[in-house]
């Protein structure tokens, strides 16, 4: 008799679904509104690095949508009425190397400390360790960004490097923080104690 793996993962968990959201593909419908957030500087200033500038519907939170041979693009969406909350990618994949970086936005400062960008960050990992086979995780993120950081310290990543002065913003220059997370850091922290 052969034993089948539950649809959603090895441990029955649900892929790309958790308690509080869900992570889909890019939908025509979510052009509208992705673009909409670009024009709140606030949001800009958290989930970007490049000059602040309105965006079209027409342009992916990183410049391309949906899926390539180097990457996937998800929206993250509130589970209890499919809400559109923001983006999160896993790009720039070597695969060769079975590293990629990861990227998130909220889009709605209304949104950001409700646990959406935890729980799909959650997801993302999962995904990236068991589904792409990744072994390494990294991100980039502002210094003045202090939720971010305390999130993905949270989440295991490690402070690997520090773009010196990357970012100038009002005339002040800021860090650009570089972390990253293991497979075998995630999967230790992902044990029960």
């Amino acid at each position: 008799m052969t034993t089948m793996a539950s649809p959603g993962g090895v441990d029955g968990e649900s892929l790309l679904r958790g308690a509080l959201v869900r992570l889909t593909g890019p939908r025509s419908s979510d052009a509208g509104e992705m673009a909409r957030w670009s024009d709140e500087s606030q949001y800009m200033r958290m989930v970007d690095s490049d000059w602040m500038r309105p965006r079209t519907s027409d342009d992916s939170p990183l410049g391309r949508a949906g899926s390539s041979p180097t990457g996937v693009e998800f929206r993250i969406r509130e589970l209890a009425d499919d809400r559109l909350l923001g983006f999160l990618a896993v790009h720039s994949i070597e695969w060769n190397n079975q590293l990629g970086e990861i990227s998130i936005g909220i889009g709605n400062p209304a949104d950001w400390g409700k646990g959406y960008g935890s729980e799909a960050m959650r997801l993302a990992l999962r995904y990236a360790f068991h589904e792409l086979n990744l072994n390494r995780v990294w991100l980039t993120v502002i210094s003045y960004n202090a939720r971010a950081i305390h999130l993905y310290e949270k989440l295991g990543f490690r402070h690997e490097g520090v773009r010196r002065q990357a970012v100038l913003r009002d005339g002040k220059r800021y860090d650009m923080l570089v972390m990253g997370l293991l497979r075998s850091e995630w999967e230790s922290s992902m044990r029960p104690t």
